[in-house]
């Protein structure tokens, strides 16, 4: 697989164009790579600020857990009572002890850029992009409420907090939640502005900042004005962030605590007003407002969404690399609505359908027809991934390979399993070292894949071919095979989501260039978009505990 170097322009909805090009990284990834001279700093900041600075937030934290518990104590969690005086001066006290917590974070001063609107005027204000937990920045300077996971009130002290600002609860156990929480964010924004504003990061998960990715409707549903709100860390070293695959949440906080001084800025954008149409498309006023916060960022937008998490998180024996096609593959299924219903059955027909094909090349014309769709500007983006040599044509079981990774990223034996079938002969049920390479190099979104040692491995009696059984014996025996014996090449972290087959680089192994080496699945979001406005996330949720 591979990316072309020139992309049709995809349409969505009712014709209107969706012209962004993939991030130049991928959104979910992030690596911190530290000169000398930064780990001497980090270390000795480890044995004299660090600690200084983490009793100084620990303690604020708990100094405002009196405070925010008696102005909590008899307010209705249903309606809004006028704010008396003596909540209004907790309300201040609040603010300066989390102002005093964020400082001694090293968070000295904070530029503040346009103007807040009020809640008459802005009901919600969206914020991106979505990168790390100090997001809380904000909601501590206004205390505005949030969209937040109905476990968090009961955490000790932090669960206080967080019902002081009277946030909108979604809960995992209640399966009417989603529906329930957009319609008390509808309740509250059609209020008058009697409510706190809410703020919400439509992105739903955290990524590096390099893009903005897909929007969940669930802050536009309301159809009421929002207010755009950008965010940035302009620090020389990045030790905020923290996406799905990078540093952990405790390495975070360290790092960005042994920082003497770490920088924050958040701009208020001009109140959006969504058009008739807009209200109608939650969608539409998604997208559009996005655009708008993207533009002022300075950074690309892209159709990446909560959900490529799931695959490129996924814990199967073969994990993607940062710069895999399959994030772009995935984004284009999804946009075509490709994703069966019944993934099993439907790939089990694919399967065999292209096992009757022999490998005979495929048109774009052809595609259509196999997949039952017609010729678009999307089908052909889709078919560029698999036309490598750029002949105008593909291997239909690649497209098979590629969709059943992207349905099923943690089933690698499964997957396996489906591409044995298709390629295998029938007179032995083996396949060769080429053979062996498409598969792999397509189950990775790769353009370039050495199995050679891989092969040798399994074929230790040196007949050219190997059989899905020596395979899956071979990899039961051997659980981190790709980590020891794939190597593909790829032109560094800075490489889009798929380089071109024409890159020339030295080799280097999978997990330590095409990864980041920590896995962390993070999350303070959760996804409150009913199902039939978004996808929905099911796969995903258990990596937020």
């Amino acid at each position: 697989m591979r990316l072309p170097s020139s992309r049709h322009s995809a349409t969505e909805g009712e014709g209107k164009k969706m012209d962004q090009p993939p991030p130049c990284r991928n959104p979910f990834v992030h690596v911190l790579k530290f000169t000398p001279l930064e780990k001497a700093k980090i270390a000795l900041m480890t044995v004299t600020l660090f600690p200084i600075r983490l009793l100084i937030a620990a303690f604020m934290m708990l100094l405002a857990w009196p405070f925010a518990f008696l102005a909590s104590v008899g307010r209705s969690e249903t309606i809004v009572e006028p704010q008396c005086l003596w909540r209004r001066l907790v309300d201040i006290i609040l603010r300066v002890i989390m102002r005093i917590m964020w400082f001694a974070g090293g968070f000295h001063w904070i530029t503040v850029k346009g103007q807040r609107a009020l809640p008459a005027e802005a009901p919600i204000l969206t914020l991106a992009p979505h990168s790390s937990y100090f997001d809380a920045i904000p909601v501590t300077m206004t205390m505005s409420s949030i969209v937040m996971k109905a476990e968090s009130k009961d955490i000790p002290v932090w669960g206080t907090l967080i019902k002081y600002i009277r946030p909108v609860f979604v809960s995992r156990s209640d399966q009417n939640s989603r529906k329930k929480t957009v319609e008390e964010i509808k309740r509250r924004a059609h209020y008058g502005g009697d409510w706190p504003q809410i703020m919400i990061f439509p992105e739903g998960t955290c990524t590096n900042r390099s893009c903005l990715i897909t929007f969940k409707p669930g802050a536009f549903i309301p159809a009421v004005p929002v207010q755009p709100v950008v965010i940035r860390y302009p620090n020389k070293l990045d030790t905020i962030t923290w996406t799905w695959q990078g540093p952990g949440a405790f390495k975070i906080l360290w790092l960005t605590l042994c920082q003497l001084h770490n920088e924050f800025v958040i701009e208020f954008l001009p109140i959006y007003t969504p058009s008739e149409e807009e209200k109608r498309n939650p969608a539409l006023f998604a997208v559009n407002v996005r655009r708008v916060m993207a533009k002022a960022l300075g950074v690309p937008i892209t159709d990446y969404s909560f959900e490529d998490c799931q695959l490129a998180m996924a814990e199967g024996q073969l994990r993607l690399p940062v710069d895999t096609c399959l994030l772009e593959f995935a984004k284009l299924v999804r946009r075509l609505g490709l994703k069966p219903q019944n993934t099993e059955k439907v790939l089990q027909d694919y399967g065999n359908r292209a096992r009757k094909l022999e490998g005979q090349k495929l048109d774009l014309e052809d595609f259509a027809h196999f997949l039952d769709v017609p010729v678009s500007d999307m089908l052909r983006d889709m078919f560029s991934l698999f036309n490598e040599h750029e002949d105008g044509s593909m291997d239909i079981r690649e497209y098979v390979i590629a969709l059943s990774v992207v349905c099923r990223p943690a089933k690698t034996l499964e997957t396996m399993k489906l591409a044995f079938k298709m390629f295998e002969a029938e007179e032995d049920s083996a396949i060769t070292e080429m053979e062996l390479a498409v598969i792999l190099k397509t189950a990775l979104g790769m353009a370039h894949l050495d199995v050679s040692r891989l092969f040798t491995a399994i074929d230790v009696d040196d007949t050219g071919k190997i059989t899905f059984d020596k395979f899956r014996g071979f990899v039961e025996e051997n659980p981190d095979f790709a980590d020891d014996y794939l190597h593909t090449e790829s032109v560094g972290p800075q490489s889009g989501p798929c380089h071109d087959h024409h890159n020339q680089s030295s080799p280097s192994t999978i997990t330590l260039q095409g990864t980041a080496n920590t896995k962390t699945a993070n999350g303070i979001c959760p996804d409150f978009s009913p199902k039939d406005h978004g996808g929905t996330v099911d796969g995903l949720t258990k990596k937020h505990n």
